[in-house]
C-alpha cells in the first residue's frame, strides 16, 4: 500500500493527540508504550518509527494538552472585561463537566504529580507551559502590579487544580460538588477582597 507524503506526520499527530487524552485519563505512569499504541490501533513495534522514547511522546502530549487549555481560556475570555473573564475561567474549570472529563480537561490535575517524578525535559516543558497559563490568568487580574498579578494568578491556578484533584478523588458526589463550590467561592472571595483593596487605594 502506498501512502501520501504526509502520512507519517498525520500518524504521528494522531499518536500525540490520543496519547494526550490517554495520559490525562490514566496519568503519565498509567500507560505503557503498548497501551499508548493501542489507542491508535498501531503495533508496539512501530512506535520507535515516530518517537525516540516513551518520555519523548509524554513530553509532546503534555505540551499539546497544556497548550489547548491556554487556547480554551483565551477563547472563554475573548471580549470580556478582565474580572468577568476571570469568573468565566473559574466557572468552567471548577465545573462538574470538567471534573467528569479528565481525558479532555486540563493536564495539571491529571499529570502534575507524575511530571514531578519525570525527567528534566518533561519538567521544563511543564514549567514553560505553566508560565503561559499564569500569564493568561494574570491578565485577568486588573489594578495590580505585574508581580502581584502573577502571584495572584499562580495562587488561583493552585486553588483550581487542588479543588479539581480533591473533587475527582472524593467518592461521594455530594462531597465532590461541595469541593468544587468551595473552590469557586474561595476564588470569588479572593477577587472581591482584591477589588476592595484596589478601590480603597484609589480613594486615598
Amino acid at each position: 500500500m502506498r501512502y501520501s507524503k504526509d502520512h507519517g506526520q498525520q500518524t504521528r499527530r494522531r499518536i500525540v493527540e490520543n496519547a494526550s487524552y490517554g495520559l490525562r485519563e490514566n496519568g503519565a505512569d498509567g500507560l505503557s508504550v503498548v497501551d499508548l499504541m493501542k489507542l491508535v490501533d498501531l503495533t508496539h513495534g512501530s512506535f520507535y518509527a515516530y518517537f525516540k522514547s516513551r518520555d519523548a511522546l509524554v513530553v509532546e502530549a503534555l505540551a499539546l494538552a497544556m497548550d489547548r487549555t491556554v487556547v480554551h481560556w483565551l477563547d472563554l475570555t475573548e471580549g470580556l472585561p478582565a474580572e468577568k473573564g476571570f469568573d468565566a475561567v473559574v466557572e468552567s474549570y471548577l465545573s462538574p463537566r470538567h471534573r467528569n472529563n479528565a481525558a479532555r480537561g486540563c493536564a495539571l490535575p491529571a499529570l502534575a504529580a507524575d511530571i514531578g517524578r519525570s525527567g528534566p525535559e518533561a519538567r521544563r516543558t511543564f514549567a514553560g507551559r505553566l508560565e503561559k497559563m499564569i500569564d493568561v490568568i494574570a491578565r485577568l487580574i486588573p489594578r495590580r502590579s505585574s508581580t502581584d498579578a502573577r502571584q495572584a494568578a499562580a495562587g488561583a491556578i493552585a486553588t483550581m487544580v487542588g479543588s479539581i484533584v480533591l473533587a475527582r478523588a472524593a467518592g461521594d458526589r455530594q462531597l465532590s460538588d461541595a469541593l468544587l463550590k468551595a473552590g469557586r467561592q474561595a476564588l470569588r472571595n479572593q477577587t472581591a477582597s482584591a477589588s476592595a483593596e484596589a478601590s480603597a487605594v484609589d480613594q486615598i
